[in-house]
Parts: C-alpha cells; sequence; structure tokens
C-alpha cells in the first residue's frame, strides 16, 4: 500500500489526520514561502541544513512558574554589578546614545536599562538558528500560528540582507540580538542609525540603540516624564483603585487628595500629570505610582515586574551618572 493510502487509511479509520513529520512540514512552510514570493533558490538557502530543536520544545513546555517576590526579582535582575556595568556602558556609548536620544525622544538611560535587562548588553543573544528554532516551534503546534507568523517574518529579515544566515542567530523563541527582538518587531522597530543599509541589531550598538528607542517611541513615550515612583498609601486606603486599566489613571493633585505620597513622606510631585497605582506583588509589597511611560514598557513586556526592573534600573544609572 502507498504511503498516500496508508495516511488515507488511517484519516478514514479514525477521523485525525497524521501529523506529518518534521521534514514534511518543513516542505510545506518551503512552498508557503514561496507562494508568498520569495525564490526557490531563497527558500533552499533559508532552510538549509535546518533541523528540529527538542531543547526549544522543552523550554516553550517548561517555562518557570515559581512564584517570586518583586524584592527578589529586582535582587537577580538589577544587583549591583549591573548597576557599576550599566553606567560603564552609558558612558562608553554615550555619544551616541544621545544622539539616539535625541532623534527619537527617549532618555537615553532608558535604552540602557533595556539592553541590560534583555540582553546583559549584548553578551546574550543566544544560540539557536532562528529559522530552525521557529519552525521547530511552529511544528509542535501549540501555538502554530503565531511561530509561523515569526518565520516568515524572519525570512524577510534575510531576504532584505540585514544578517548573514550564519550569523542569524537568537533565543530558543527566536528573540534575536542585543535588544531581543521577535521578528516581527524587529521588521517594525529595527533601524539602521548609521545609514550602512543594515538594521543590525546583533553587532552594531548604533542600531540597537536607535531600534529599542524608535520602539519606545512609536509606543508612546514621552521624554519629558519619567517612569513612576514608589509611593505610600494612608491607612483605609481603597485598594481597588489599583491597577493599570486607563480608566484607573489619576492625576497626581488627585492621588495627593487620597493620601498617597513619596517613599519619603513627602508631596507627590506638583506637575499635575496622570498616573497608575500599581501593586506589582499586592499591598504588602512595593508600591507604584506610574505615568504613561511605564505604559510603553509594558507594550515591550507585559510584566510589571519587567517594567519595574527597567525603571529601577534607569534611576540608578541617573544616579551614577550624577
Amino acid at each position: 500500500m502507498t504511503r498516500v493510502l496508508c495516511v488515507l487509511a488511517l484519516i478514514l479509520s479514525t477521523g485525525v489526520a497524521a501529523k506529518p513529520s518534521f521534514d514534511e512540514y518543513v516542505a510545506s512552510l518551503k512552498q508557503e514561502a514561496i507562494e508568498k514570493g520569495y525564490t526557490a533558490d531563497f527558500v533552499e538557502q533559508a532552510f538549509a541544513d535546518i533541523k528540529f530543536y527538542e531543547r526549544a520544545v522543552s523550554s516553550d513546555k517548561n517555562q518557570p512558574e515559581f512564584k517570586l517576590t518583586l524584592d527578589k526579582y529586582l535582587s537577580t535582575r538589577v544587583p549591583d554589578w549591573k548597576v557599576k556595568q550599566a553606567a560603564e556602558k552609558y558612558r562608553e556609548h554615550q555619544q551616541v546614545l544621545e544622539q539616539v536620544g535625541e532623534k527619537f525622544g527617549v532618555q537615553p538611560r532608558f535604552i540602557v536599562a533595556l539592553w541590560g535587562n534583555e540582553s546583559n548588553f549584548g553578551r546574550i543573544q543566544g544560540d539557536y538558528p532562528v529559522v530552525s528554532a521557529l519552525a521547530t516551534l511552529a511544528y509542535e503546534g501549540r501555538r502554530e500560528t503565531l511561530f509561523k507568523k515569526q518565520l516568515f517574518a524572519a525570512l524577510k529579515i534575510l531576504d532584505e540582507g540585514h544578517i548573514s544566515k550564519e550569523q542569524f542567530l537568537g533565543s530558543w523563541a527566536g528573540a534575536m540580538g542585543q535588544s531581543q527582538f521577535m521578528p516581527t518587531s524587529f521588521n517594525a522597530y529595527a533601524y539602521d542609525f548609521d545609514g550602512d543599509g543594515k538594521k543590525d541589531i546583533w553587532q552594531n550598538p548604533a542600531d540597537v540603540f536607535a531600534s529599542i528607542a524608535n520602539y519606545l517611541k512609536s509606543a508612546g513615550w514621552d521624554d519629558s516624564l519619567t517612569w513612576g515612583r514608589q509611593v505610600t498609601l494612608p491607612e483605609e486606603f481603597d485598594y481597588a483603585l489599583a491597577g493599570l486599566d486607563k480608566g484607573k489613571m489619576k492625576r497626581l493633585s488627585e492621588w495627593q487628595a487620597l493620601g498617597v505620597r513619596r517613599y519619603d513622606g513627602s508631596d507627590l510631585p506638583g506637575r499635575d500629570v496622570k498616573a497608575s497605582l500599581i501593586m506589582p506583588d499586592d499591598e504588602k509589597g512595593r508600591i507604584f505610582l506610574v505615568y504613561k511611560n511605564f505604559h510603553s514598557l509594558m507594550n515591550w513586556n507585559r510584566s510589571t515586574y519587567f517594567g519595574s526592573a527597567v525603571g529601577y534600573l534607569s534611576d540608578r544609572i541617573k544616579n551614577e551618572m550624577n
């Protein structure tokens, strides 16, 4: 019996189509890429040496679920050595950071803080071939639509010549370069700051900084504001007022009238901008008033822990630079 007849028999007997092999799945991806307009030669080169990465599937299925407190998270994500290195990196790249900050309207300390949080200033970028990692996760099937979208976005990056196939590496999930952009984010926000024709977020610091800043600008960043500040609440405070929903934002004067104060007990700033009250743990943990820039950080990563860590590191960079 031929393979086609065997598959047909299995479908008829079980009512469920047999899952193709990885090689068969890759063949269908290649055909789809050609249908999207890529040449057959390019597709063959892009998929050459493709392999299935069981480690990527294991990482996707077994992401940590243990509960951290914000204090523990900050101690691991923003240790003193990272603050020191962040200040050193700021000074090393200060000229281009200030040029990028001026062009995009983003304070350089936030660019450096995101850079440090995402890739430890470029040292941890991942060593998975991006096409193989994304094809693996698409084939695994739990989030096939997502990873197929990322895969075809990755092909566009290769086709445009921003990176060679040999250097086209990233995390197990396909996050790439020093800014750890997913391919769709790269195509939307990566920026060729030095004008060499390539958006190189892997090796070119200027492009890394500009790409981070371009993302934040696109997410509504306002360089006249900081990210937020730690605050204290009065007794009998209504904790239902906390949350990032836009409908819960209040002006600083309103939070002041409700008894919210800076962490040192002094009044809130006189500038009457809107802010959200967040409690990343609960009312017994750290409490913050955060501005619209924090909402921009939440577009980057939906974790309040991550946003707090970026803001906290940016504040410590500011202190180190003064």
